[in-house]
């Protein structure tokens, strides 16, 4: 913080132009990819007093909040004069499903002490950090001030307490404020069928699914991950077919995740080879989760050549990429293969885990190393 702080103060000092109009200035915050770039724009502000412009400070602070710098942020924001209700909606957005999630709390509980209102925009994010903390308790306060407020009638504030109701676990309480609500759009029966998802009620799951009036590609993957994770990989498979056949959806990179698990699981070479294909059509070569699932799915499909091929082709690995060939040959009985990768892992510098380890002593045992197994499991 204390470099970072320099090199603030080394760009105040720079001679800047007289005058810019704002619309350059919200530009520039757009296009802030650097540390530098927004240690530049913050310089130019204060050389021009507009950190008392609320407006652009939001801006601001959405611009080193996205590149990961909320400690930036929060240093900007504790130094406005007179924050609103737009900042500090902003501010609490910006940190609410982050580990500062209490002091969003902080910061909502701010918004009335200073006399102010919390609106639709408050509420949503307030509540995401309560989702994040898992405060079920605190989440029925605040929903109790949802209804004083008498905001309980608008779509986002009540889609907002579906998330946190599920994501604390009491999807019931979540089917009841969706039941209750008239005017339901596609986002909120999205949040009800995840919400049912993320209890492992998928049968709960498709059945509000099949009730959707209108269905997005976000509806599809919900129920498609749902079924995978709860190994129901054919019925997986099932709705992956139905989301192409029915309303023409492209698959995103979770449905894809999603449906190549349930491939791997039940040996389905065919369609794996075909989402290999949309893959490369789509250009997403260079997603690194996703080539896992491939490899993951060749070497569960029998086609270990295959995985290794995609191994082989990929320009950038992670730790995943390595152990999940390596299980794959250790599989297949090709253990010395699988050390041999292992070696070729450590020469490359790639730290193991512990999943790795698992994976190497695997390929030991078929090959009846216990010695060299006891030295990979020290290691």
């Amino acid at each position: 913080m204390r470099a970072r702080l320099g090199y603030l103060r080394r760009f105040s000092s720079l001679p800047l132009p007289a005058s810019a109009p704002l619309p350059h200035l919200l530009s520039l915050l757009s296009r802030c990819s650097t540390f530098g770039h927004i240690a530049q724009a913050h310089a130019f502000m204060i050389a021009r007093g507009l950190p008392g412009d609320n407006l652009l400070l939001a801006k601001f602070l959405h611009a080193c909040s996205s590149l990961g710098f909320r400690g930036h942020a929060l240093l900007a924001f504790d130094r406005a004069e007179r924050p609103d209700v737009y900042l500090l909606n902003t501010m609490i957005r910006c940190l609410c499903r982050t580990d500062s999630a209490e002091h969003a709390m902080a910061l909502f509980n701010r918004i009335q002490g200073a006399g102010l209102r919390p609106d639709t925009y408050s509420f949503p994010s307030v509540l995401k950090a309560v989702a994040h903390l898992g405060m079920l308790e605190l989440g029925r306060e605040v929903h109790g001030q949802i209804t004083r407020f008498g905001l309980d009638a608008d779509i986002h504030v009540s889609t907002a307490l579906v998330v946190m109701y599920s994501d604390c676990g009491e999807v019931t309480d979540a089917r009841k404020l969706f039941d209750g609500f008239q005017l339901r759009d596609v986002v909120m029966w999205n949040a009800m069928t995840a919400g049912y998802v993320k209890v492992g009620d998928v049968d709960s799951a498709r059945h509000v699914f099949e009730q959707m009036p209108k269905r997005n590609v976000v509806s599809w993957t919900t129920v498609i991950a749902g079924f995978a994770d709860a190994t129901r990989s054919d019925e997986a498979i099932t709705m992956f077919r139905r989301m192409q056949l029915e309303d023409g959806i492209e698959p995103d990179e979770v449905a894809l995740l999603a449906v190549l698990s349930a491939c791997a699981n039940l040996g389905a070479l065919d369609l794996g080879e075909w989402i290999h294909r949309f893959i490369g059509k789509r250009g997403l070569c260079k997603t690194i989760p996703l080539m896992n699932a491939l490899i993951d799915m060749y070497a569960k499909s029998g086609n270990i050549h295959k995985a290794l091929e995609v191994f082989e082709d990929m320009k950038q690995r992670s730790v995943v990429t390595w152990t999940t060939v390596i299980a794959g040959l250790a599989s297949h009985g090709l253990g010395f293969e699988a050390l041999e990768l292992f070696h070729r892992m450590e020469r490359e510098h790639v730290q193991p885990n512990d999943v790795t380890f698992l994976a190497v002593l695997s390929a030991c045992s078929h090959l009846g190393l216990t010695d060299l197994g006891r030295l990979s499991e020290r290691g």
